[in-house]
């Protein structure tokens, strides 16, 4: 008997693209449950087949009965399958690592469970984390990133995949890190295909190296941490630790995206061109493989370095030009961004990234990176400061001031996108239609005055008429302003939500670290660490600090200059779109006869 589901989601189908439009509660037949990339090929009851996304659709029992029951989507499915794997993969990787912590086991196991220096039920402000996982927060009235940065671009519901894991790229498909996990439109109509809350929630950490063991015992109590190739030095400058920038730096353009296709045609999708501007040589890559990169990044650099999320994922309407050129700009945000950072740029997974020669090297460089052994707390053992060891109640103090502040800045950026968003609506919505009906009503007016017939007033009707037409052309200037000033306001701040969304893991890293070391003694004194195992975490627990202040100092100027250019810039461009208007007027003026 052939498979039936049920559809879940409307879908709309992209011209040419062998889809298939389907409505939510629609019944289909499935006629090839695993055409690849998050896939499947259905019929609808009129005969017409076409790809529908996998967790669009609910399959049905064999008896083809709608019984609306939960967790039986192709999509579902396959995530219990892969976390059932996962789940005993996890469980044999935490056995093994508790033997190599220690004396053989965790020390903290006795009485440290309801002490876990958790940052989010300390401070509150990392409940929902936004940024390193998800840039949404449905919750949120006139949410600003229900769209792609600005009510003007593309709205277009945020859903599924567009750019899936394929078979042909590079050997074994590599696993999905995230879930589906709330709505992306306001009308909730579609369903939302946000990212990952926080990274050490939605990714199975089971599968990096780097996070094999929770928290940071792997890094505090290591008995002898690896001379690791790769040295992230920490110098103390003029405004505190700083990270070592490079002698020279470079951007990467993001340009010229076209389309492609694999699966001999059956699928679409967007490529781009990146050329670093230190070599001048292009490489291509597919949204995926950004996201590939994020990942990397993230787990790599996650516990110490802010990595904002990458523009979502899209199904429908990911190849119309405004949504193109809007993933466009952002990005390449997203990697100026990452070239501006010191550690970031210089790292071997973003290097290869940039240069690869050709497909052999590229897969080989993707298969070492996800490999590395350095990553999540353990890369905090690739920092040397060139400073001396903090003590603990500096350590404390100059975490709860980084904590103090991105929160404040957090609360403040998310103020004046709430602000702006407004201000966007009211200039595109009631603001220029206030104009055009004054526009209209003096025109109205002139056509009044001239049906008397009177021959002394034509140049006062014939003023009269321009004026209106100016306040026209003005409600024209005032719904077209905003893509010219507030549009670059408004990215700047998303920008650094994103950025800001990231510090609660950080700072919840180095809090727990913090209790670990406050810990130590009790452990010495059963004799679970030896005195020179707590040494040994002061001083690694220092080291982080100096990472955090390091990516402070880094953070802070560039907001600087980042706020500083794009606040004159947004006070330049009212300027001249004031002095536009009043000459406008001016001249509308200048028609009346003077009496």
């Amino acid at each position: 008997m052939a498979t039936k589901a049920r559809v879940m989601y409307d879908f709309a189908a992209e011209p040419g693209n062998n889809e298939l439009t389907v409505n939510e509660g629609e019944i289909i037949t499935i006629t090839n449950p695993d055409v690849g990339g998050g896939w499947l090929e259905g019929r609808n009851i009129k005969g017409e087949r076409g790809l529908v996304p996998t967790d669009y659709v609910e399959i049905l029992p064999s008896d083809g009965k709608d019984q609306f029951s939960c967790g039986n989507s192709v999509a579902d499915q396959a995530f219990l399958d892969s976390l059932s794997a996962s789940t005993a993969q996890a469980s044999s990787s935490a056995a093994s690592n508790n033997h190599q912590v220690g004396s053989g086991s965790d020390p903290w196991s006795a009485w440290s469970a309801s002490k876990s220096g958790n940052w989010e039920s300390s401070e509150g402000w990392g409940a929902q984390p936004e940024g390193t996982g998800a840039q949404r927060n449905t919750n949120t009235p006139n949410n600003w990133d229900t769209a792609f940065g600005h009510p003007q671009a593309y709205q277009g519901p945020a859903t599924g995949d567009d750019d899936d894991w394929d078979e042909d790229w590079d050997g074994p498909k590599s696993s999905s890190y995230f879930k589906d996990s709330e709505s992306a439109d306001a009308g909730g109509s579609q369903r939302g295909n946000s990212r990952a809350s926080s990274s050490s929630m939605k990714i199975p950490l089971n599968k990096f190296p780097g996070f094999a063991k929770p928290g940071t015992e792997q890094y505090l109590l290591a008995k002898q941490l690896a001379k690791p190739k790769e040295k992230i030095p920490i110098i103390v400058g003029d405004y505190g630790p700083m990270w070592v920038y490079p002698t020279s730096t470079f951007d990467c353009v993001v340009a010229d995206p076209r389309k492609g296709s694999k699966m001999y045609g059956l699928k679409s999708y967007i490529e781009y061109q990146l050329t670093p501007t230190n070599t001048n040589r292009s490489v291509n890559h597919r949204y995926k493989h950004f996201d590939w990169l994020y990942e990397r990044l993230l787990v790599k650099f996650g516990s110490a370095i802010p990595i904002p999320s990458l523009p979502d994922k899209q199904v429908t309407g990911r190849f119309e030009e405004e949504f193109i050129k809007m993933r466009m700009e952002r990005l390449q945000a997203w990697m100026t961004r990452m070239c501006r950072h010191p550690v970031i740029s210089e790292s071997e997974v973003f290097q290869q990234f940039l240069n690869f020669r050709d497909e052999k090297e590229w897969k080989t460089g993707k298969r070492k990176a996800e490999k590395d052994e350095l990553a999540g707390v353990m890369i905090f053992s690739t920092m040397e400061p060139e400073a001396p060891d903090l003590d603990l109640v500096e350590i404390e103090q100059k975490c709860e001031a980084v904590g103090k502040f991105t929160k404040a800045m957090d609360d403040g950026v998310k103020e004046l996108l709430t602000v702006g968003q407004e201000h966007w609506k009211r200039c595109t919505g009631p603001l220029p239609k206030e104009y055009q009906k004054i526009g209209k009503a003096l025109q109205s007016l002139a056509t009044v005055f001239s049906s008397s017939g009177y021959q002394g007033e034509t140049d006062l009707n014939d003023a009269i008429t321009e004026a209106g037409k100016t306040y026209e052309e003005i409600a024209s200037l005032v719904a077209e302003q905003p893509k010219k000033d507030l549009h670059f306001l408004m990215e700047c701040n998303h920008e650094y939500k994103g950025f800001l969304g990231c510090f609660p893991d950080i700072i919840g890293t180095h809090k727990g670290a913090i209790e670990k070391v406050k810990e130590s003694d009790k452990l010495v004194a059963t004799s679970k660490i030896t005195p020179q195992d707590k040494q040994n975490m002061v001083k690694r627990v220092s080291t982080m600090s100096y990472a955090l202040q390091a990516e402070m100092n880094h953070f802070h100027s560039n907001r600087i200059y980042d706020y500083n250019s794009v606040i004159r810039l947004y006070l330049e461009q009212q300027v001249q779109f004031y002095e536009t208007i009043a000459e406008k007027l001016r001249q509308a003026l200048s028609r009346f006869p003077v009496m």
